[in-house]
């Protein structure tokens, strides 16, 4: 079987609620990107927590109740990879847990670390305007959609800011003209020493760390997460150089200083979300790492 920190069983009735609640929630929030896909419609916003992100629908969908909970009857996890059947019924196995070792250590020191720092605002989402600064048209990501204030008005705003933006994975898109502008140089290695709660972009990769995690963590905790990054997501590209307005994206004018006021107020709102979320995590976490000593019906 396996030996996770308080074991938990549930009755066939208590996890196929959970697991049907869990796939009507997730239909219900891909129904509409499934739809785009199959008439073949890009979506400049919400492509992104599909495509830059490798978790697929699909597996979104799939529950899992997490390491260290025992699922009675006749639960469909028995056919499934990295599940093990014993007398107490069907339940993540030992095997997951060490072929996933080094994942799980180093999600938890960057958890950790991220959590361990205050949430830093003031970047005002510039990252974005960073990766288009100096291009011209034809050299642009989102090339269907225009940019509010055009490319001269784009490089102007950056020129007029300093670039403080901590985070890797956003670094990486800057064009080669707006790196040097960046007060930092982030790197895969700096991460855990870099990473903030206030930055949009570690808010998102919670969803991330969470899936990375699967089956170890519970599908609900996983969904929180994605939802929270696609909220996230919206606030990041309406406070981008782009115009999305045909979409029913009003922007989020970070030049302006009432557009700052409103990009830090979500910010914040969303480093509180977030936090919640990365010390759920974190418990999931040790729920691994633990070796059961009690167990609970």
């Amino acid at each position: 079987m396996s030996s996770y920190a308080g074991t938990v069983i549930l009755a066939e009735r208590q996890w196929r609620a959970r697991l049907l609640a869990h796939e009507a929630r997730v239909d219900a929030l891909v129904g509409a990107h499934l739809s785009r896909r199959r008439a073949g419609v890009p979506h400049p916003v919400h492509d992104f927590l599909f495509t830059y992100y490798s978790f697929k629908p699909a597996q979104l969908r799939r529950w899992h109740p997490g390491a260290g909970v025992v699922l009675g009857g006749s639960p469909p996890h028995a056919e499934w990879a990295g599940y093990v059947t014993g007398r107490g019924g069907v339940t993540v196995g030992d095997a997951v847990v060490r072929k996933r070792a080094a994942t799980v250590e180093w999600v938890r020191s960057l958890l950790t670390a991220t959590a361990s720092r205050p949430a830093h605002t003031g970047c005002f989402g510039l990252h974005e305007w960073a990766m288009v600064y100096r291009t011209r048209p034809g050299d642009v990501r989102h090339e269907a959609y225009p940019l509010r204030l055009g490319h001269d008005g784009t490089d102007e705003v950056v020129e007029a800011h300093q670039i403080r933006c901590s985070h890797f994975d956003a670094f990486r898109f800057f064009t080669d003209a707006a790196r040097p502008l960046n007060a930092v140089t982030p790197t895969r290695e700096l991460q855990p020493a870099l990473e903030q709660p206030g930055c949009l972009h570690a808010g998102m990769d919670l969803y991330k760390w969470a899936y990375k995690l699967v089956p170890l963590v519970p599908s609900e905790l996983v969904a929180d997460a994605f939802e929270l990054a696609a909220e996230i997501r919206e606030l990041d590209m309406r406070a981008s150089p782009y115009d999305l307005a045909d979409l029913g994206f009003e922007p989020v004018r970070i030049e302006t200083t009432e557009g700052k006021r409103h990009y830090v107020e979500q910010q914040r709102a969303f480093a509180a979300r977030g936090a919640g979320l990365r010390q759920r995590l974190l418990a999931a976490i040790d729920r691994v790492a633990v070796p059961a000593v009690t167990a609970r019906g």
